[in-house]
């Protein structure tokens, strides 16, 4: 009950504290802060959140590196089963698929591909927001499927 305690009044905080300016990443895009938690484990990554179509279609394309506590927030408005694909993406990832609920449904590592065809990884069921984060970070952090994903902004 404390840690439920303390991660609530440490998300206040966040929220009270943070500058209501819209911040925007090198890419154009907007940017915020996910609070991963469990009973175990808690991290926060800084995200760009990518929640127009043309921004999830260009993804984390053409990049040579993501900081080590940072990913990128796909953002969907309605539940879709769609799947994610690595075509000209550099850095292996792995994807987080979460539910209308806010937890992980599944995971899944992702690699590189700079030719045709690449394959499409797909999840086992409706999700409504991804969370991509440099490969085996979710494993690091001790995240795992049930586990929650806050998007603070």
């Amino acid at each position: 009950m404390r840690r439920i305690v303390t991660a609530c009044l440490c998300a206040f905080l966040l929220v009270a504290c943070y500058d209501n300016k819209p911040k925007v990443s090198e890419a154009g895009l907007p940017t915020g802060r996910v609070l991963l938690g469990s009973d175990d484990e808690e991290v926060f990554v800084d995200v760009e959140i990518a929640q127009t179509e043309e921004h999830r279609q260009r993804g984390l394309m053409h990049r040579d590196s993501l900081p080590d506590d940072a990913g990128m927030m796909f953002v969907f408005f309605e539940p879709t089963t769609g799947g994610f694909w690595m075509k000209n993406t550099r850095i292996p990832l792995s994807v987080a698929f979460i539910g209308e609920d806010q937890t992980i449904l599944e995971i899944i590592d992702m690699d590189p591909c700079t030719e045709d065809p690449c394959p499409t990884y797909s999840p086992k069921a409706e999700y409504t927001a991804a969370l991509e984060v440099n490969q085996g970070a979710f494993d690091e952090w001790g995240i795992e499927v049930g586990d929650t994903v806050t998007l603070l902004r």
